[in-house]
């Protein structure tokens, strides 16, 4: 892969030690290159051409961790969280950080929104869209995965016209 298009601001030398850090997940500039490559490609296969998908699992904590630092909010970072996760099911590698299955009123208050959503002809980015969220949120929320606040899921039962949550759990 020819990373000088994700590293547009690197001359010659630093492009070498760009490419030799980003094959190295222990390199202390590991976390701040790979930020800057996921925050400008969309392209996994690409990233899976410097580095594997097992360290990019077991790397991926620590580079999220960097990124939050660097920007609280970020549409790339959730993005690549998705991808993240998705990889983690599929893979034998087990996360420390997961706690088993979300709590059994999260599944079912995200299955009471994504019923109402759909409904309503809504896809998961345009409720994010209405709701001033993201679509991944949205898509956390409806597995029971996110927990949100009192005021995201009235704005959320607002938009979807959902009147009655049963708190029979």
């Amino acid at each position: 892969m020819n990373i000088a298009k994700y590293f547009w601001n690197l001359n010659d030398r630093a492009l070498k030690e760009a490419k030799h850090i980003l094959k190295s997940p222990q390199h202390p500039k590991f976390s701040e290159r790979m930020v800057t490559l996921l925050s400008r490609c969309d392209q996994p296969k690409e990233v899976f051409s410097l580095i594997s998908k097992e360290e990019f699992i077991k790397a991926w904590p620590g580079i999220k961790s960097y990124w939050v630092k660097l920007s609280r909010e970020s549409d790339f970072r959730d993005w690549w969280e998705t991808i993240y996760e998705q990889l983690l099911e599929g893979s034998n590698i087990k996360n420390k950080s997961l706690k088993g299955e979300p709590p059994a009123s999260f599944i079912k208050i995200g299955a009471l929104i994504k019923e109402a959503r759909i409904k309503m002809g809504l896809s998961q980015k345009e409720l994010a869209f209405n709701t001033g969220m993201k679509q991944p949120d949205i898509s956390k929320i409806e597995e029971g995965k996110k927990n949100v606040t009192l005021e995201t899921l009235l704005r959320l039962c607002k938009i979807l016209k959902i009147r009655k949550i049963d708190t029979d759990i």
